[in-house]
């Protein structure tokens, strides 16, 4: 998986964003549809020029390491615009995996001048990791707040791009060239210079594009698993035990 090596930094203790303690449930998207063509469907039309479908295009790559008992704190705000229950979505995104999985934590802003604000705009979207100060993850709150979708767009913010772009993808993925998608779409299949961390190619993982990702034709795949065209890649609705994996091995934790 490739990535941007960046990180918030935050001060503050991470205590629930909600009063009410979170119950064990997922607010999943549609049975048999797969996140990321859930996304790319709610940000057709966005405001945004986005790269790979749903990210801003970074305009920073600076490191910046937060050391807090091995733990990495990413400071969050989350817009009043969002309902009580789509609070309860991201808060449970945000809780069951990251905060009790890996060794990052996403924490209440208190005073942090680097954080990110979670907001109900125009699409499912957020910025390739830090870009300093106020940093927007926009959520729709009409088509976007999904537990899938939020952990796909958190992972953007620490620093990974889709798994399809790996340096080494074409031992894993054949990309359909022809016919498949229009004109202006193949950059969003091109391999980007990674560094895989020593971790196998991972079909399940939340950034994982879906077999039929900027498809034109109906039905037909622009991206077929090799050796084994039967292999899975979606629908997906949570981060992977590798997705975990690779976020503390990136982080060092």
């Amino acid at each position: 998986m490739s990535f941007v090596l960046v990180l918030l930094c935050g001060f503050s203790r991470a205590y629930p964003l909600l009063e009410k303690s979170i119950e064990d449930v997922f607010v999943t998207v549609p049975e048999n549809v797969d996140i990321t063509t859930k996304t790319l469907d709610s940000n057709n039309g966005s405001t945004e020029l986005l790269i790979e479908g749903d990210m801003v295009f970074p305009k920073t790559r600076i490191a910046l390491y937060c050391f807090n008992n091995n733990i990495m704190e990413v400071p969050y705000t989350v817009s009043s615009e969002f309902s009580y229950y789509d609070r309860w979505v991201i808060e449970n995104a945000v809780m069951m995996t990251f905060n009790s999985k890996a060794c990052i934590r996403f924490i209440p802003r208190s005073f942090q001048t680097n954080y990110i604000s979670i907001e109900n705009r125009d699409a499912c979207y957020s910025s390739l990791g830090r870009t300093g100060g106020k940093q927007v993850v926009s959520l729709n709150r009409y088509s976007c707040v999904y537990h899938g979708i939020v952990q796909y767009e958190l992972n953007h913010v620490l620093g990974f791009y889709h798994k399809q772009t790996r340096s080494d993808h074409d031992q894993y993925v054949k990309i359909d060239w022809e016919f498949k998608f229009s004109f202006d779409m193949p950059y969003n299949f091109q391999r980007r210079n990674t560094n895989n961390q020593n971790t196998p190619h991972d079909y399940g993982s939340i950034v994982h594009y879906g077999g039929k990702a900027f498809s034109v034709q109906a039905g037909t795949k622009t991206i077929t698993p090799i050796p084994d065209a039967s292999v899975e890649i979606g629908p997906r609705q949570e981060m992977s035990k590798t997705d975990i994996l690779r976020i503390n091995k990136l982080y060092e934790c």
